[in-house]
């Protein structure tokens, strides 16, 4: 049984976490990664017993946005529910916020997971988004 709560994270796992999805921008600075982990909004890990399978992340004001920074599973634990559960929590801590934004890859199972739980891309609002990356 997967449990979703926001305990304290252990650097190693998350490190370990972060490297088998292959968000190594993340894993090359690991203090970096530290400090943007205890500067979010929220964080909330999906533990197996006491292993650390999935984490989700945010920033915002917790008021009128919330923008999920980081979503991940351990490739060994996809497609059993735990990022819709991760996402689920993390909403339930927040169900008055009114703007719930993220920015993903655009691949097709990416698209089809988050479309499934209730999310819509925004070009069928009329909006666009904008973005840029200095690494």
């Amino acid at each position: 049984m997967i449990k979703i709560d926001n305990r304290k994270l252990d650097d190693e796992a998350v490190l370990t976490l972060y490297q088998a999805v292959g968000w190594v921008m993340y894993t090359r600075n690991p203090a970096k990664l530290k400090r943007a982990l205890a500067q979010s909004l929220i964080v909330l890990g999906a533990f197996d017993g006491d292993r650390l399978v999935g984490l989700i992340r945010a920033v915002g004001d917790g008021e009128t946005i919330l923008f999920i920074q980081d979503l991940l599973v351990l490739p060994s634990f996809q497609r059993q529910g735990i990022g819709r559960q991760l996402v689920n929590a993390l909403v339930d801590h927040y169900p008055e916020v009114r703007q719930r934004v993220l920015l993903t890859d655009d691949q097709p199972d990416t698209r089809a997971f988050y479309e499934k739980i209730g999310f819509v891309s925004s070009d069928h609002f009329g909006v666009v988004a904008f973005y840029q990356d200095l690494s």
